[in-house]
């Protein structure tokens, strides 16, 4: 089955197609079907993921996969959330995960509360107006680190340490990180839910 990835992020895209390889998924990014990036106006995960999944799927008749995810930091309410990839800009920064972690830095170098969470949203839809998506929810504890360390991962990966690995995401090897991260758990329970809902 095809399906497009509401996506054009190479590194969505390749922990999410090795994920649904074993169901015969393949993974076709939107941008190489020209379908134009959705609207993201909403204030949580699951909405903008299902914005993003039925756009894709309008504009090319396939199922649509949607991924929406973030850092939400307890010491900020759970922000940045859903302007995890736009975090610096507000700062004055370019957009850039470089520069994202650079900010995360110095608005947290004061705080001793550095509990934080990766969360990661999947949403798939068979239609534009699909009335039953599936939604597949990610989530990882951790802190934030007090310096990026690793080269691995991208977005916060090197600022996640992961107190059950004592290890930032960002030093795991791709496989491990990818199978105890907020994406790898949402992949897999989406797998599980296209398997019994679209396959079975």
């Amino acid at each position: 089955m095809k399906i497009v990835l509401a996506s054009n992020n190479k590194g969505k895209l390749l922990e999410l197609q090795a994920m649904l390889t074993p169901l015969g998924c393949q993974l076709v990014t939107q941008g190489e079907l020209g379908v134009p990036e959705a609207p993201e106006p909403h204030r949580t995960f699951v909405e903008n993921a299902l914005a993003k999944a039925r756009n894709a799927c309008r504009h090319t008749g396939l199922p649509a996969l949607a991924d929406d995810a973030g850092l939400c930091v307890d010491a900020f309410g759970g922000l940045p959330g859903v302007d995890t990839a736009y975090y610096a800009t507000q700062f004055g920064y370019e957009k850039s995960d470089a520069n994202n972690v650079r900010a995360l830095l110095e608005q947290m170098r004061q705080i001793e509360n550095r509990r934080a969470a990766m969360v990661s949203t999947l949403v798939a839809v068979r239609s534009p107006d699909d009335p039953e998506p599936l939604i597949a929810v990610g989530r990882v504890v951790g802190e934030i680190a007090r310096e990026p360390v690793g080269s691995n991962g991208f977005g916060f990966d090197p600022l996640m340490w992961i107190p059950a690995f004592g290890k930032t995401f960002a030093e795991l090897p791709i496989e491990e990180k990818n199978a105890h991260s907020h994406r790898g758990k949402s992949a897999r329970a989406m797998s599980a839910l296209i398997r019994e809902h679209w396959l079975a």
